[in-house]
């Protein structure tokens, strides 16, 4: 929420740049990029990492070029080791993105907030939950899926 009000309010306050209220939309993309780009970069980074230099050695002796040796053997390790931290940043970033509410980005959560006093009911919450639930399973259906395709050679 705080990486949200810098980039909202930041280039305002720190350059006195004048901000129209479309850029509310604009600001909670870039402040999400920025906050789940460096996230995605640490997974990825502890991904490679976790690669032993014999593959590389191993590619070497075997004669693969380094194109060669980073699609065919690094990456597809990489991509096997990294996927369920992946699958949990992107359910994590769904459910974050009711945040948008605290720099007046109308999305679902602030709908339903909406409705529910409107109406004097809970189900709006009921059918939200509902609605996030599905993102989020099909989110996970899809990376499983996924996983299970990078998976088939995997020694147990």
């Amino acid at each position: 929420m705080l990486q949200l009000f810098l980039v909202y309010f930041g280039p305002y306050y720190l350059f006195n740049v004048q901000i129209s209220s479309n850029y509310r939309f604009i600001a909670t993309i870039i402040g999400f990029s920025l906050n789940y780009s460096a996230y995605f970069a640490e997974i990825y980074r502890s991904g490679f990492a976790s690669v032993s230099h014999g593959q590389y050695e191993a590619c070497k002796m075997l004669g693969f070029n380094k194109t060669q040796t980073f699609f065919k053997i690094i990456l597809p390790q990489v991509v096997s080791n990294v996927l369920p931290s992946v699958t949990n940043e992107v359910i994590t970033l769904i459910k974050d993105t009711s945040l948008a509410f605290s720099i007046s980005v109308v999305e679902m959560f602030t709908e339903t907030k909406a409705l529910v006093s409107a109406t004097s009911s809970l189900v709006p919450y009921f059918i939200a939950m509902v609605i996030y639930y599905v993102f989020n399973y099909i989110i996970a259906l899809l990376l499983q899926y996924i996983d299970k395709k990078v998976n088939k050679y995997r020694r147990v």
